[in-house]
């Protein structure tokens, strides 16, 4: 009798089985006019239309209208995993996540677009890519109406509503809106690059990243600015470009209000607030809050100078000092003074010269409180009171403040004049002295007394000239203490004592 049962079982499971050969389907109608072949999945798809939810979680509350869809649901609470990848070991908690998987391995794309070929892994991402050719944005934000082709995109627009950056870095405590971001941001402490050329080895962080570079090699510039016809290899790159011609500048730093191009400049600018620095070099554990400052930096410990001069072979670490060094050759002076119309070849001695038509000096010495132009001479002075003198002359040992003094110096051991005067010939060891004798030449007296109105050539015979106005005698003798207007007045004087 339980063998005739068993087999009774058996026997319905098979007539059941056999119409999905024969397309037979009497057991019912859904309320839609779909058929089913079997009484239980008529009731399971009765509840699309119904609402009905009869299998609820007791972990959290969630209810399923398939007993099936719970059970794969409270692997969520357990942590269960059943469905194991036989290539790589990693695990699932359902079957069709698995083979989705799986397709990485194999390589398998089965959904293939319409429109341009382009094959996918998962049916998701090919709907989402349709939306290129269709335009479609179906996700709507709620706050500022912006459209979304993929939900995913709209959530994480909508933290920029909130505020909400749930990827937090374990390293440094620094959080983030995508796990993308997070991710990205971790080889700054890892200093991973896991994609690489293939044509000559260099490694990057991002895939985006490679795709770039790998223009270098095949010169393919595919995107053209329709105002100027300049091409670009990459798309972002046009796009700041396009700015040269609107003047937009639409990032906005909320802390001061100043605007840029581009929203890499803002977020660089934003770490002058925040004080955030998060490139650290491994070497030294020095941290930069730019990418390319902590890269030049590197160049410090492996002594590399990439960078070399095609006229005279000079070598250097960072791009910007090349191009700045090629001005000696080129003579170019882009920097022009706008009160005297000088011109340099550095922006730096432009805002240094500029300072002499200011009068500003904006660094002081915290020992007397002198202050002076540049960072340099302040660097420079600040040795008057530690008596420090790093520089020190390999052929007699003599010990200098300042660089540029010490190679003043090393002219009297080489006797080399390198500075020589074009309308006289005449030589001199520092281009100071050239400048001052070319005055001879041009009759140039840049320098002027506020009190009587008379010019100089040069800075140091109007200071000597003013303590005629002043009565300042700064010059003292250590023997009898008397005192005097210069230095060389002083230095005759100390003869008669010795």
């Amino acid at each position: 009798s339980k063998r005739r049962g068993g087999l009774s079982k058996t026997s319905t499971q098979l007539k059941v089985h056999q119409k999905t050969h024969t397309g037979e389907q009497k057991k019912g109608f859904s309320d839609c006019g779909t058929s089913f072949c079997q009484l239980s999945h008529l009731k399971t798809h009765e509840r699309i239309h119904t609402g009905e939810k009869p299998y609820v979680c007791f972990d959290c509350g969630a209810s399923f209208s398939r007993l099936g869809t719970l059970k794969t649901h409270q692997r969520i609470h357990t942590g269960e995993k059943p469905y194991v990848c036989s290539d790589c070991g990693k695990c699932f908690t359902t079957y069709t996540v698995l083979k989705v998987h799986q397709r990485t391995h194999t390589g398998e794309k089965p959904y293939s677009c319409s429109d341009c070929g382009k094959s996918f892994s998962q049916l998701n991402n090919l709907k989402s890519h349709e939306r290129i050719h269709t335009g479609e944005k179906p996700y709507s934000c709620s706050d500022c109406g912006k459209c979304f082709k993929t939900s995913n995109e709209l959530k994480v627009h909508q933290r920029t509503h909130t505020g909400e950056k749930p990827f937090f870095c374990s390293d440094c405590g620094k959080c983030f809106t995508t796990s993308s971001d997070l991710k990205l941001h971790q080889r700054t402490h890892t200093g991973e690059k896991p994609y690489y050329c293939s044509d000559c080895g260099k490694r990057f962080k991002t895939s985006t990243q490679l795709n770039v570079h790998q223009k270098t090699h095949t010169g393919e510039k595919p995107f053209l600015c329709s105002d100027c016809g300049a091409s670009f290899s990459h798309l972002g790159t046009l796009k700041t470009h396009q700015l040269i011609h609107t003047g937009e500048k639409p990032y906005v730093c909320s802390d001061c209000g100043k605007c840029f191009k581009a929203s890499t400049e803002l977020k660089v600018h934003q770490r002058t607030h925040t004080g955030e620095k998060p490139y650290c070099c491994s070497d030294c554990g020095t941290s930069f809050s730019k990418f390319s400052q902590l890269k030049t930096h590197e160049h410090i410990h492996t002594g590399e100078k990439p960078y070399v001069c095609s006229d005279c072979g000079a070598s250097f670490s960072h791009l910007g000092n090349l191009k700045t060094h090629q001005r000696i050759h080129t003579g170019e002076k882009p920097y022009s003074c706008s009160d005297c119309g000088k011109s340099f070849s550095q922006l730096n001695n432009l805002k240094s010269h500029e300072r002499i038509h200011t009068g500003e000096k904006p660094y002081v010495c915290s020992d007397c409180r002198k202050s002076f132009t540049t960072s340099t001479h302040l660097k420079v002075h600040q040795r008057t009171h530690t008596g420090e003198k790093p520089y020190s002359c390999s052929d007699c040992g003599k010990r200098f403040k300042a660089s540029n003094v010490l190679k003043v110096h090393q002219t009297t051991h080489t006797g080399e004049k390198p500075y020589s005067c074009s309308d006289c010939g005449k030589r001199f060891k520092t281009s100071t002295q050239l400048k001052v004798h070319q005055r001879t030449h041009t009759g140039e007296k840049p320098f002027f007394c506020s009190d009587c109105g008379v010019s100089f050539s040069h800075q140091g015979t109007l200071k000597t000239h003013q303590l005629i106005h002043t009565g300042e005698k700064p010059y003292v003798c250590s023997d009898c203490g008397k005192c005097f207007k210069t230095s060389t007045e002083l230095k005759v004087h100390q003869r008669t004592h010795t």
